[in-house]
């Protein structure tokens, strides 16, 4: 695959995510440019990255060139990439300032807490299962997610490198059904997990993230299961927490699970 110049080259984890194969066989150029648009917001496609040839990125998605070509057009005027010609050039990410996601208060508590039982069943499962099929380089990128993680300064940069994490776990599952859905849940709620977390709070994540880790890579599969719900159950507290003091007018409580 194409190394972007300047950029960061697409990782095993990225390819099995982000270029696997569309769920339909026709795939349309909006469910494209979807994916795709959801991995720049998300951070999971980097700042600056260039793309793989058309050709070759039609081909691991399976689409005809100009779908796929369509698809970037959109993507384009959403302001998500850019092209360049001549030398270097070529199709390259452009992660955008300001992420916009839905607000916390297009959300009710219910919905609130179904999304948090969904997510909770995805990061559950795909722990589990990264336990019991991640190879060992995978377990290393999710060492290098965990210091990209702990090093990010900002909660925008914290917020990438966090969705990145999520979704290499369930890439180390071995499932790009999971992997694909992650994706899309990060999409949805992942700018809120981050909302008011300081630095205090950032390192408490960074903990619980290692626990995780840590039984993945030792095939404990249970322990990882365990450590992944409780993470999303206490992420979903928080976010309802947040929400019920929004109804009151009140400051929504500081801290993160």
């Amino acid at each position: 695959m194409a190394t972007p110049s300047g950029g960061s080259a697409f990782t095993t984890v990225t390819a099995r995510t982000i270029l696997g194969p569309l769920d339909v066989p026709a795939g349309r150029a909006d469910q494209i440019a979807q994916r795709l648009g959801d991995a720049i917001r998300r951070g999971v496609l980097e700042d600056g990255l260039r793309l793989p040839p058309e050709p070759e990125l039609a081909q691991h998605l399976r689409v005809a060139t100009v779908t796929l070509r369509e698809a970037l057009s959109m993507l384009r005027r959403q302001g998500l990439v850019s092209t360049r010609r001549g030398r270097g050039g070529g199709t390259f990410v452009r992660r955008p300032d300001a992420v916009v996601g839905h607000g916390l208060t297009e959300f009710t508590v219910l919905a609130l807490r179904e999304l948090g039982d969904h997510r909770r069943a995805i990061a559950g499962t795909a722990a589990s299962l990264a336990a019991e099929r991640a190879l060992p380089e995978e377990t290393d990128g999710l060492r290098r997610q965990l210091y990209r993680l702990r090093a990010a300064l900002t909660a925008r940069e914290r917020g990438a490198a966090d969705s990145q994490l999520a979704v290499a776990i369930a890439a180390a599952a071995q499932s790009a059904r999971l992997t694909r859905e992650e994706l899309r849940l990060r999409a949805e709620v992942g700018e809120l997990l981050w909302a008011g977390v300081n630095d205090r709070d950032h390192l408490h994540i960074v903990r619980r993230r290692t626990a995780i880790v840590d039984a993945i890579e030792a095939a404990n599969a249970r322990r990882a299961r365990e450590l992944a719900e409780a993470q999303v159950s206490a992420e979903t507290e928080r976010l309802i927490e947040q929400r019920l003091a929004s109804y009151d007018g009140a400051d929504p409580a500081g801290g993160a699970p």
